[in-house]
């Protein structure tokens, strides 16, 4: 389905279809689409990267340890650093700074060919810093690179998904501030039928729970 597509059928579900004017502006919806697409994508993982070189691969400079990663990614996968010229890769594991701290002391201070990373929000170091340039290889998990703006455009996510998005648009809608259309029953029944279908949001400590390092067992303390 396009957006044009999705639009008409938003505006059957949500029982707008007399133009005099809509309840409901055409570019609101196609943002309410767009978070949609968005949502559905970080819920259910629905984009695994490892190709476009905008996305995968980050010039890594010499004695730099920290570099951004692309916009678009949540969850990393697998990483490998390539020497500039190197005809091969290495793998680099991600750990968390608490686990580094444990299994390499000092490593804030090394140089040499990056064996770990810590990835933070945006960005990702590398572990030793890097002594000479290259090329890091990144694959993982991201959401959609473009909006929803012309009649034409269509989600990146398959086919199958798209007629459920507009659960989450029918959800902000009846949500906006407006007393002719906000309906907390319905935004609630829609943002049910999403969650339903593509699961509930993951919450901020995702990358921390899917690390590798990250011990799964209950740990005492004592004071």
């Amino acid at each position: 389905m396009n957006l044009e597509q999705l639009t008409a059928q938003f505006r059957v579900d949500a029982d707008d279809v007399v133009p005099n004017p809509y309840l409901w502006a055409d570019e609101w919806i196609a943002t309410w689409l767009t978070e949609a697409q968005a949502e559905a994508a970080i819920r259910k993982r629905l984009l695994y990267e490892a190709s476009n070189p905008a996305v995968c691969q980050i010039a890594v400079l010499a004695d730099t340890a920290t570099h951004d990663l692309h916009k678009s990614l949540f969850e990393l996968v697998h990483l490998r650093f390539q020497a500039t010229g190197a005809a091969t890769s290495s793998v680099v594991t991600i750990k968390a700074r608490e686990e580094l701290d444990r299994i390499r002391p000092g490593w804030r201070d090394e140089t040499g060919t990056p064996r770990y990373a810590v990835q933070d929000d945006t960005r990702i170091t590398l572990v030793p810093r890097p002594e000479v340039a290259g090329t890091l290889h990144v694959e993982g998990y991201r959401v959609p690179l473009k909006a929803l703006e012309n009649d034409t455009d269509k989600p990146e996510i398959h086919e199958a998904h798209h007629r459920h998005l507009v659960h989450w648009a029918l959800h902000r809608a009846f949500t906006k501030p407006d007393s002719e259309t906000i309906d907390p029953q319905r935004a609630a029944t829609a943002e049910a039928a999403f969650t339903h279908y593509f699961g509930p949001r993951p919450d901020a400590d995702l990358r921390r729970s899917t690390r590798h390092d990250e011990v799964q067992t209950n740990k005492a303390f004592w004071v």
